[in-house]
């Protein structure tokens, strides 16, 4: 009612005239807070959208966080699936003591001529497994994500050298590299920011199937979204420990006991699905998850680890006498099996001094031969 002296007046003396008010001040009371009332209902409606959009980010936020990397959420849906952050790796220096890595003329090449060295520039490297099956040759094939830091411009020029065919897929070029007998598919996506660098995405395929990396390439130009991968990932990543730090690797992937081959010591009873993963506090942090089909399975899983694991450290002190490595002898003492319910859970922890040393001495020429192609 500002700059309405009269039409003030008019409400006070109406107040005064009712029963209920007998006061000049009580009046100007009533007919302000009715005034901060109709305000407040005219406002409500802005501040519940506003309420809405900020618990709709809030919720968005938090589903990323502990949704799988985005690597990973590119991926298609396959039996298995495996994922490294290297960032965390660096940052820790776990591999700060390995020796300089001889490459073959055909590595060297093809560092020379992109600028892209794995052992230096990779960030993340996400993999899909398909195992062997009719859709895929019955033939194990592979596709993947990675996330480094180098020239799009630069490795496209060299993909378009030793590429047979390319084709554009939604503005996207794909080139297919014959690799024995059969056809690597890669394709440049774009930038993925890998602090504290800008770093390229790209995928590759060698699966027989086109659409597999078609399909890449189409969530690629979607929003990442944290519902976004392959069924099994969805659904068994909340079982990677991220607390107190992410993980540097984890691996999720089916098994059945009819498709293993038969001189793996460590067969499982019935068909299961592992999580393992890896984390860095301290000390190197190793854990296995196996969801069985119910308790049965599991206590039988459960017996023949640690079965198992009896017959290798036994096997281990007989070889080395009683003079093992002590960081070894850590690890062997570290390892636990525990049932619970349906699952199977092994933990084990790696002093990180064995990790260096193991890094250390590892042999030379270990890039792999034909990494150009």
């Amino acid at each position: 009612m500002q700059g309405h002296p009269g039409l003030a007046l008019g409400c006070i003396s109406a107040c005064l005239s009712t029963v209920r008010v007998r006061t000049p001040e009580a009046c100007l009371g009533a007919i302000i807070l009715t005034h901060l009332g109709m305000r407040l209902r005219r406002r409500l409606p802005i501040l519940i959208g506003l309420l809405a959009v900020l618990a709709a980010i809030a919720v968005v936020v938090f589903l990323r966080k502990h949704a799988p990397p985005e690597a990973a959420r590119l991926l298609p849906g396959a039996d298995g699936f495996a994922y490294i952050n290297l960032q965390w790796m660096r940052r820790t220096e776990v591999g700060s003591h390995a020796k300089p890595v001889q490459h073959d003329p055909e590595y060297e090449r093809f560092i020379q001529e992109t600028g892209f060295d794995f052992e230096r520039d990779l960030a993340q490297a996400a993999i899909a497994i398909h195992y062997a099956s009719p859709a895929t040759g019955q033939e194990t094939r592979y596709s993947e994500v990675i996330v480094a830091r180098l020239n799009g411009n630069k490795l496209r020029d060299y993909l378009k050298r030793v590429a047979s065919s390319v084709e554009n897929y939604e503005h996207v070029d794909i080139y297919s590299i014959p690799v024995g007998e059969h056809t690597f598919r890669i394709a440049v996506l774009g930038v993925e920011f890998c602090a504290p660098h800008v770093c390229t995405m790209v995928a590759g395929s060698n699966h027989p199937d086109l659409d597999v990396l078609h399909g890449m390439i189409h969530r690629s130009h979607k929003m990442a979204s944290p519902f976004a991968g392959p069924a099994l990932l969805r659904q068994f990543y909340k079982h990677v420990p991220q607390l107190p730090l992410p993980s540097l690797g984890w691996a999720i992937f089916r098994v059945n006991p009819s498709t293993t081959a038969p001189n793996i010591p460590l067969a499982l009873p019935a068909p299961a699905t592992l999580v393992a993963s890896v984390q860095y506090l301290g000390d190197v942090h190793f854990r296995a998850e196996a969801f069985t089909k119910d308790d049965t399975a599991a206590q039988q899983l459960s017996l023949q680890a640690s079965t198992f694991l009896r017959i290798f450290e036994s096997a281990e002190v007989s070889v080395s006498g009683q003079q093992g490595d002590a960081d070894f002898d850590k690890v062997m003492k570290s390892i636990q099996v525990e049932q619970k319910s349906e699952r199977v859970v092994l933990t084990a922890k790696v002093p990180s001094e064995l990790v260096r040393k193991l890094v250390a001495e590892a042999p030379l020429g270990l890039a792999p031969s034909g990494a150009g192609k």
